[in-house]
């Protein structure tokens, strides 16, 4: 197993920008196998498995990481960007899609890949703050003037609201909507027994299930279905930014923060020479220069000192446009977090395992 030392210490390597989905990403490189080490004879090749709204995102860093690598070594890297559902893209990494490495929306989905045995034991610890370079949190995303006045998740039971969500089976960003979901009715006072009935009854007002974040937020904005989106903090400001005037961001009483997880799949980056680069690639996301990209993205970076420079005072739970000093983060709103599931493993057998609580709720539709 890896240490996070060892990740650390990682020869500093980089990325450039590929657009083009290639299910077994060879690399350029062959592996030193006394010394781990790669020598190239070529431009690098990565593979990156991501989740749905990473998009825009990677594409940006994948730019800054080439121009990082070529001015540190003079080589090119090549990264090839794939997204979808979360959990679909889990499965995928673990049924033969050969990505160097995963940047998947929760730590249960990178652990599908390593139950098969592709990523070494102990990856939450491999990279600073569980391995999740930036995270984020689920607001809701309205058309705008809010005319169904949505306030709160209570709101999304009520018979004259339609939702639009993903599935949790698929994705791993609906698997935190329905957390936040959970924590809001607890949180209200209300017994397991009644927040299973709450959670059915928001549920039964989804209009569209869509099997990632994307699909989601497509079935919203472009098609107009529903009245509300049940959102990652950054597809809603992503859909202000494109549709200025058209929607509203709800922030709502209560919600959970997300924690997006990184991880090298260290089998195939074994079998590629690319377990160095595949290294750095995760690491240089803690950079200065990448948290900000991150934080233009509107993921919550993790460095505190860039984090607090898009950090505002707002004076209302609903957000109409982008504030024009960049600064677009709430900070008020209260957030659980998966511990107070129990992790990951115990949140994925109580609620999303096949017969667990989500599937008694929605099958019963």
């Amino acid at each position: 197993m890896k240490t996070w030392k060892h990740r650390i210490a990682a020869v500093t390597l980089t990325a450039a920008l590929g657009l083009t989905l290639l299910a077994g990403c060879g690399s350029q490189t062959e592996g030193n196998t006394e010394t781990g080490a790669e020598t190239s004879s070529g431009p690098i090749e990565l593979t990156n498995v991501s989740y749905d709204p990473t998009r825009e995102l990677y594409t940006a860093y994948n730019e800054l990481f080439a121009e990082h690598y070529k001015e540190i070594t003079g080589q090119d890297i090549t990264i090839t960007q794939s997204h979808g559902g979360s959990g679909k893209q889990a499965l995928e990494v673990a049924n033969g899609l050969e990505a160097d490495v995963v940047t998947l929306a929760l730590e249960g989905d990178v652990q599908v890949v390593a139950d098969v045995g592709l990523i070494d034991e102990g990856f939450t610890s491999e990279f600073p703050l569980d391995s999740s370079p930036y995270t984020s949190t689920i607001v809701f995303l309205v058309r705008a003037g809010n005319p169904k006045n949505i306030q709160d998740w209570d709101d999304l039971t009520r018979d004259d609201v339609g939702v639009i969500t993903p599935n949790p089976k698929t994705s791993g960003g609906a698997r935190w909507n329905y957390l936040a979901a959970w924590y809001y009715f607890e949180q209200a006072g209300q017994s397991e027994e009644q927040i299973l009935e709450s959670i059915r009854t928001l549920y039964q007002n989804v209009v569209v299930l869509d099997s990632g974040a994307r699909g989601a937020t497509t079935s919203f904005v472009e098609n107009g279905q529903g009245d509300v989106l049940i959102a990652w903090e950054n597809e809603a400001f992503l859909s202000l930014e494109e549709y200025p005037g058209e929607y509203e961001i709800v922030v709502p009483s209560v919600s959970i923060l997300c924690q997006p997880t990184v991880a090298v799949v260290d089998e195939v980056a074994e079998k590629h020479g690319t377990l160095d680069a595949a290294t750095e690639y995760l690491n240089y996301l803690y950079s200065d220069d990448a948290q900000v990209i991150e934080a233009e993205n509107f993921y919550r970076p993790s460095t505190e000192s860039i984090y607090n420079q898009y950090v505002f005072s707002g004076d209302s739970n609903t957000i109409t446009e982008i504030p024009a000093d960049g600064k677009w983060i709430i900070d008020t709103v209260k957030l659980t977090d998966i511990n107070h599931f129990g992790g990951w493993s115990k949140a994925q057998v109580t609620h999303f395992a096949d017969g667990a609580n989500f599937d008694q709720i929605y099958e019963e539709q």
